[in-house]
């Protein structure tokens, strides 16, 4: 019988941390994801720099100066665009996120609704099995005679 009880308090005690432990997952996931994503920017944004100062080093004269300004300008577009591209990839991530956090809530909600409903079922019969001996001791004894 105690074994039992301590297997119940073992899966009531899972069933209560399964939500946290998947929001964590999930939490953790996304972070490495992000954190994954903004180091590659980071990195392509450093080179993109080492580049520029690179080509900068290298101007000798009038006309090099000119080659440099012409793909300076080059640059800042490709940056730009670099730059909206990894916004909306970042915007993609945090919706995707958003939509597993919805989904994983919506389930977590559910789980609850059942669980409630299940409880309140079981706990029909015992508070319907409660009432009747609660009538039965309340009922007002009878007066039996025996003749003899």
């Amino acid at each position: 019988m105690q074994d039992k009880m301590l297997d119940d308090f073992n899966q009531q005690t899972r069933r209560f941390f399964e939500p946290m432990r998947k929001l964590n997952s999930l939490m953790l996931g996304n972070m490495e994801k992000m954190t994954e994503y903004q180091l590659e920017a980071m990195k392509r944004y450093s080179q993109m720099g080492t580049e520029r100062m690179r080509s900068a080093s290298e101007i000798r004269d009038a006309q090099d100066l000119q080659a440099f300004g012409a793909q300076q300008a080059e640059m800042m577009n490709e940056l730009s665009r670099q730059m909206m591209e990894d916004a909306q990839a970042l915007g993609e991530m945090s919706q995707q996120f958003r939509a597993e956090l919805e989904q994983l809530f919506g389930e977590v909600s559910q789980e609850l609704s059942d669980t409630a409903k299940q409880a309140e079922a079981s706990a029909k019969p015992a508070a319907s099995a409660k009432t009747d001996a609660q009538a039965k001791t309340d009922a007002p004894a009878k007066a039996t005679s025996r003749k003899s």
